[in-house]
């Protein structure tokens, strides 16, 4: 059987359209698979946000932040945890892409096109220790254009690659099975999928028309995580994090299932780090969904009050944007799988943004004029839809009647009137002096201390219970899945590992389904910024490696 390609690539997301591009670089020949159809190219990056994870950056400097590599790797060595002796090769990963975030990544970027908005943010600002979880200073740089803004440089490469005939899409083709020929991995089976117009992030139709089989020198599997397999997620959900939740939603569109973790492990590769993974704890419903449970995360400044499902503060260091998964852990440990944000008009207007390129069309769009709006006073578009129409949410100038709508939407009735008052009144007693006790308070006078955060993200202190400042919002928050942190083992070439230790000949992974590099580049937890980038960086390893192999 002669080759149909020199290098067969399964997936159509970014990690793979990075890895096609250096293919295509090389004058390789590529074929590119993936079981959803044209109008969803580019996968789950092009509903991002578009975050990208830069150190030391022309962007940090003019905004006085001071950043290292050193510090960098301090940051991500203390929020990953490595601790496992299959984390050999994703510590080699960490160490390799904090060197990339703190060398060549912007400029390599910026020369295809890539810009990034002059305001850097500040994510996963940490569990409260130096040596700990979370980022130092901010290192969250946006894309300009978002999600799709990433995408286009590398999928113009790829139509370019097609007009010069060195790569050929298949759309609707499902993998089954990877195959061994001449003692490398270089057969791709499976079926051909039934033409589909659903719009982009719809579930598609899985009714089969036909088979095929393809063959080339080297293959990459590039496929995603398993976020949108509830049942998986939870197969895989470990005891650290308390039970898995009864209910999810998800953050990712239905193709995002996980079935290439298991064929490739039937070819010979190596799954490890199965029970790490990346769910948000500011899930809320979306008011006009595209995928099933379709859900979208609060990016949330560090105002607003949390609250488990019975009225009780959570505990200091879990405020919004600081530890996600130590935030996990502790709703999952009470019993229920949801909570509540309480905030003002004052704090949703400067602080509340949410996830993904849809729900930020100024950024998506590049206008200035509607971005520069969210400067002025008032509730961004995309937020106040969520308030009109979103079940999440609850508008109410009464606290009392706000608890009881609360009680209403869950159907519970765990919620006192009194817990809940309690609560907001000794929260609001610590903004009598300009000093107090509360560590809350203190991180919203801190974080205004960055003047990105002071102008755009963190809305002046005051008491909730402030006439001035509100009315009052309660928003019901759910868990999120999202993103699978552990995956396919590989070597710093995106080679997959077999159980020998050793590279699997022909076979290499890149993005998620290999833990964004190593099979879990961020350890036990990320500083977000980084899956992005993971991608861009593991995608752009496999595609050299693998034109290599071609010969």
């Amino acid at each position: 059987m002669a080759d149909d390609a020199d290098v067969i690539i399964i997936g159509a997301g970014l990690a793979g359209l990075v890895a096609a591009a250096e293919i295509i670089d090389a004058r390789k020949k590529v074929i590119v698979v993936d079981q959803e159809g044209e109008q969803s190219l580019g996968g789950q990056a092009f509903w991002s946000l578009g975050g990208l994870f830069l150190v030391d950056s022309p962007e940090q400097r003019r905004l006085g932040i001071r950043d290292s590599r050193a510090l960098a790797l301090a940051d991500w060595l203390g929020t990953a945890g490595f601790d496992r002796e299959e984390d050999f090769w994703p510590r080699k990963w960490a160490q390799a892409y904090v060197d990339f975030a703190a060398g060549e990544k912007r400029s390599w970027l910026r020369q295809r096109g890539i810009r990034f908005f002059p305001v850097v943010g500040w994510a996963e600002r940490g569990g409260g220790n130096a040596s700990g979880h979370g980022n130092s200073v901010p290192r969250f740089h946006l894309t300009w254009g978002t999600g799709p803004g990433v995408l286009a440089p590398f999928v113009q490469r790829a139509r370019e690659g097609e007009q010069a005939g060195l790569l050929t899409f298949r759309f609707r083709h499902r993998v089954n099975e990877l195959a061994t020929s001449a003692s490398s991995v270089s057969i791709v089976r499976g079926d051909v999928l039934a033409p589909s117009d659903c719009e982009r992030g719809q579930k598609s139709s899985r009714e089969t028309i036909g088979t095929f089989e393809l063959k080339a020198a080297a293959v990459v599997v590039a496929s995603g995580g398993i976020g949108a397999n509830h049942e998986l997620v939870r197969v895989n959900w470990p005891q650290r994090l308390g039970p898995p939740p009864r209910r999810m939603i998800a953050g990712v569109p239905d193709y995002v299932d996980g079935r290439m973790l298991a064929i490739t492990e039937g070819a010979g590769g190596t799954v490890i780090n199965r029970d790490r993974m990346w769910h948000y704890v500011e899930g809320i419903k979306n008011h006009t969904p595209i995928w099933t449970d379709h859900g979208i995360r609060i990016l949330p400044g560090p105002s607003s009050l949390w609250l488990d499902a019975r009225g009780r503060r959570l505990p200091a260091p879990l405020y919004p944007g600081f530890d996600t998964l130590a935030t996990l852990k502790y709703i999952m440990e009470t019993g229920y799988d949801y909570s509540w944000f309480i905030l003002t008009r004052a704090i949703i207007e400067k602080e509340f943004a949410l996830s993904g390129s849809e729900q930020n069309p100024d950024f998506t769009s590049k206008s200035w004029r509607q971005v520069l709006r969210r400067v002025v006073k008032g509730i961004p578009g995309p937020v106040k839809a969520f308030m009109d129409k979103g079940e999440d949410f609850i508008v109410e100038h009464d606290l009392a009647r706000l608890v009881e709508r609360m009680n209403a939407l869950t159907g519970e009735g765990l919620l006192r009137l009194a817990q809940v008052e309690s609560e907001i009144a000794a929260r609001d007693r610590q903004l009598d002096n300009a000093f107090g006790k509360d560590a809350q308070i203190a991180a919203i006078r801190a974080a205004r201390a960055y003047i990105g955060d002071k102008l755009t993200r963190v809305a002046r202190p005051h008491k909730l219970l402030d006439p001035a400042a509100g009315p009052l919002i309660a928003v019901r928050l759910h868990i999120l899945t999202r993103k699978t942190l552990g995956g396919l083992q590989t070597d710093l070439e995106s080679r997959v590992i077999g159980a020998n230790g050793r590279p699997v000949p022909g076979l290499h992974a890149a993005g998620e389904v290999a833990g964004f590099g190593g099979g879990g580049v961020h350890g036990y937890a990320a500083l977000e910024g980084t899956f992005l980038g993971g991608c861009i960086f593991s995608g752009r390893a496999a595609g050299r490696a693998a034109a290599h192999k071609a010969g």
